[in-house]
């Protein structure tokens, strides 16, 4: 409903709120820091996943 209140596709939308949220989350100090954490462990899984 309110893509349609707003006379935006329910995909204009939802591309719309994330770029909000990830504008909103890179001010994040700690957020980034868990982030990059993950990032790193799922990089070494992936790696030994290759050998």
């Amino acid at each position: 409903m309110v893509a349609r209140g707003r006379g935006l596709s329910v995909n204009a939308l939802l591309l719309e709120a994330l770029e909000a949220e990830i504008e909103r989350v890179k001010g994040d100090e700690d957020f980034m820091s868990r982030l990059r954490a993950l990032t790193e462990r799922d990089r070494q899984i992936l790696d030994r996943l290759a050998e």
